[in-house]
């Protein structure tokens, strides 16, 4: 049994409870918090900081030797044994990438998010008609597919396709076209009928309503279901597939599909193209110089 006494008397950081970092301190563990990111010791008593980008790992940062004993000592990165190259590597722990996860949002990083639940989703700020609200990104499936990568290195969802699926989300959020799932608990304390009226339609409700039905109109009936879903309702490739009895990972290439053709309608496209290049007006040598005729 643990004498209570004796705990107390603990340093903070041997109880998994480290006392305030150093404004460098959290800079590196911010670093080595990045998925896969790693760090090895080099040059001039320096950590380089390492992570993918393409498929590559390039440097993405470095702090000095000295920051790193709190971040030890406090279990927030640990140095794994060395592999065939003969160079250690420094990983953020769980508890590391926790800590930097709460760091970031207490920080303003978040835009205001409560620090533990940033720690446990991925939020970011984002529009909602004229308001300003914090994103889970791990509920779109659209979101979760832009982040995973192919074979061939590109993402399964690209920021054209993820543009026009957002921008169609907010409509279907802002228009109210969506059924109901749960408990309507704010009709509950309504003083007038629980229904919707014309009158509690806005006008912001009204045209993303039309600009739904316009879209979903573009794409034609064939494709527009699985937008819904996947737009809409926030399923999953695999619960879209299991509903509709198509065939394994077939969900994917009609999605594909759709998104392609409501980026066609929003008028988006993956990369931007300018106009085509002048034709060729004039032939001229090196000096020659165009006459200029006075204006009568």
């Amino acid at each position: 049994m643990v004498d209570p006494v004796s705990q107390k008397k603990r340093p903070a950081a041997r109880r998994g409870r480290p006392a305030a970092l150093s404004r460098e301190a959290e800079r590196a563990l911010s670093l080595l918090s990045e998925p896969e990111a790693y760090g090895i010791e080099g040059d001039k008593g320096e950590i380089v900081v390492a992570a993918p980008r393409n498929g590559v790992s390039i440097r993405v940062g470095s702090f000095r030797a000295i920051t790193l004993p709190p971040l030890l000592a406090a279990a927030l990165a640990l140095w794994e044994a060395a592999g065939p190259s003969g160079r250690r590597r420094l990983r953020a722990t769980t508890e590391g990438r926790a800590h930097a996860a709460r760091h970031a949002a207490g920080n303003g990083a978040q835009n205001g998010a409560d620090p533990f639940l940033a720690q446990h989703k991925p939020l970011a700020a984002g529009d909602v008609g004229e308001v300003r609200v914090l994103i889970d990104e791990a509920e779109s499936p659209l979101a979760w597919l832009a982040r995973r990568k192919g074979r061939d290195g590109l993402p399964f969802v690209d920021a054209a396709c993820l543009e026009a699926g957002e921008r169609l989300r907010r409509d279907l959020t802002i228009g109210a076209m969506l059924p109901r799932t749960t408990a309507n608990w704010s009709a509950a304390v309504a003083s007038g009928p629980r229904s919707m009226g014309p009158t509690d339609f806005t006008d912001a409700m009204i045209a993303a309503r039309q600009r739904a039905r316009a879209a979903l109109a573009s794409v034609g009936p064939d494709l527009s279901g699985i937008l819904i879903d996947i737009c809409g309702f926030l399923k999953g490739l695999e619960t879209v597939e299991r509903e509709r009895q198509w065939p394994a990972r077939s969900g994917k290439l009609i999605l594909g599909l759709a998104l392609r053709q409501l980026c066609r309608h929003y008028g988006l496209e993956p990369v931007a193209r300018g106009r085509a290049s002048v034709s060729l007006r004039h032939w001229g040598a090196g000096d020659h110089r165009p006459q200029l005729h006075a204006s009568l």
